[in-house]
């Protein structure tokens, strides 16, 4: 009876699970699940008992879908200005090594900013620290239309980084609490896919409307976008942060850092120092090697991110991060070593579909194994923690990768950059049989 009751529930064709209540009997198939309503159950004539219809949690609430709409809005205003401001910097009077301390103060200030955000996380308001990311970096956008000089640029850069790392830190923590559990990695690939899709469309934005219009107009494009996000925010019912024990022990790191997102947030950085390096110089690097429309890459990558998220992130939820992590390195991997040789469009957008598709896979699902590993107070801290790695990663392969030009070509410095999918791969691997060998030792202790 018990494996006729568990079949009926696998196969039912609305898709539902059913958990029967008999006097002799109970079948409960999962704790994930939200009671719905009951009916009672019958085989011909005979009663069975009480079965009560449960149904898979939600995903698509409206406070996730306005999250999304938030995070895109955020990212798209921010996305405009990554391929202009540097035009804006020489229109002001300002150097090439202005342009790199424009670029860069953005990530120094993010960068500092993430481990006091999540910190905050833990003791204050989620929605009234969203509010004042989202607050500073409209602040920001404002700012720009006046700032004339380098000096008053790099200024407004600072504040828009530190918003801008305020507003996403929290965004990585309020989306891990909406999301069910069941569905993490399905949930974290579709709002990955937000920030993917702003940069698709926000270079080519930006672009255009400097090309055509003006940057005044460019800036108050992406005010509006700031706004949006604004508004769109304050519409948010965020939960309530989960309460620590009452009894907590620790040094005066772990309010910065959570030791337990260290992993992910080391994997992660390796990630994003060869991200780093390959970004900077895919411009320099077509025309090294002859390659006149670079726009390509960009489009296929963002197009091939789009389109594996979702499919990764179901994948996670089903089996488990090293079926996504795995496959994702080894396609990344191969993505770069062709865009390494690569001379051609055609073989400049396979290349591009490579890296975008392992890259898409990647990064959701180590952000969030990472939600997976640690409690639900220290989520702030840990989404700090990891953020705080990828900005770090994405500097200092700029610079170091740089520094690695000056004696090379790019190609080379590519197929470098390569190495260090070498070393996620022995350092995942190598956790996971620590994992499996503790597994064991707690097993043998318990028997």
């Amino acid at each position: 009876m018990c494996s006729f009751y568990t079949n009926l529930s696998v196969f039912s064709p609305r898709k539902l699970l059913y958990v029967f209540k008999a006097p002799s009997l109970t079948v409960t198939l999962t704790n994930t699940y939200t009671r719905k309503n009951r009916e009672n159950f019958y085989i011909g004539d005979e009663y069975m008992g009480e079965a009560v219809l449960v149904k898979r949690e939600p995903l698509w609430t409206k406070e996730f879908i306005a999250l999304i709409l938030a995070n895109l809005c955020m990212f798209l205003g921010f996305q405009m200005l990554i391929p202009t401001l540097p035009v804006y910097v020489k229109e002001i009077g300002g150097t090439s090594s202005n342009i790199g301390f424009v670029v860069g103060m953005f990530t120094v200030a993010a960068l500092f900013i993430r481990p006091l955000t999540g910190n905050a996380l833990q003791k204050f308001n989620k929605k009234i620290i969203l509010m004042i990311g989202t607050a500073i970096c409209l602040l920001a956008m404002g700012s720009y239309l006046f700032a004339s000089t380098v000096f008053l640029l790099l200024a407004v850069r600072i504040l828009h980084g530190a918003g801008f790392g305020i507003t996403t830190t929290t965004y990585g923590t309020v989306v891990s609490d909406l999301i069910p559990q069941a569905r993490r990695g399905e949930g974290m690939g579709y709002f990955g896919l937000s920030g993917t899709i702003a940069m698709a469309l926000g270079p080519l934005i930006g672009l255009w409307l400097m090309q055509a219009y003006n940057f005044t107009i460019l800036f108050l494009c992406a005010l509006s976008c700031t706004i949006v996000s604004l508004i769109l925010t304050k519409l948010l019912q965020i939960k309530k942060s989960p309460q620590p024990p009452q009894q907590t022990s620790g040094t005066f790191l772990d309010g910065f850092i959570e030791r337990k997102a260290l992993l992910p947030s080391l994997l992660i950085l390796c990630i994003t120092l060869m991200y780093g390096g390959i970004g900077s110089f895919i411009t320099l690097f077509a025309t090294e090697v002859g390659i006149v429309d670079i726009s390509l890459f960009f489009l296929f990558n963002a197009l091939a991110i789009a389109v594996t998220r979702p499919f990764s992130g179901r994948l996670y939820d089903t089996k488990g991060h090293t079926f996504v992590i795995i496959p994702g390195v080894i396609i990344t991997f191969t993505g770069i070593i062709l865009l390494s040789y690569t001379t051609t469009i055609p073989s400049l957008i396979i290349a591009a579909a490579c890296y975008g598709s392992g890259f898409g896979a990647i990064q959701p699902a180590l952000q969030a194994w990472m939600i997976d590993r640690v409690a639900p107070h220290r989520r702030g801290v840990a989404t700090a923690t990891f953020f705080s790695a990828f900005d770090l990663g994405i500097g200092a392969g700029a610079i170091i990768f740089g520094f690695i030009a000056h004696f090379t070509n790019y190609a080379t410095v590519y197929r470098y950059s390569s190495l260090l999918l070498i070393a996620f791969l022995f350092i995942y691997i190598t956790s996971l049989r620590k994992q499996k060998q503790g597994d064991k030792t707690k097993e043998k202790a318990v028997g």
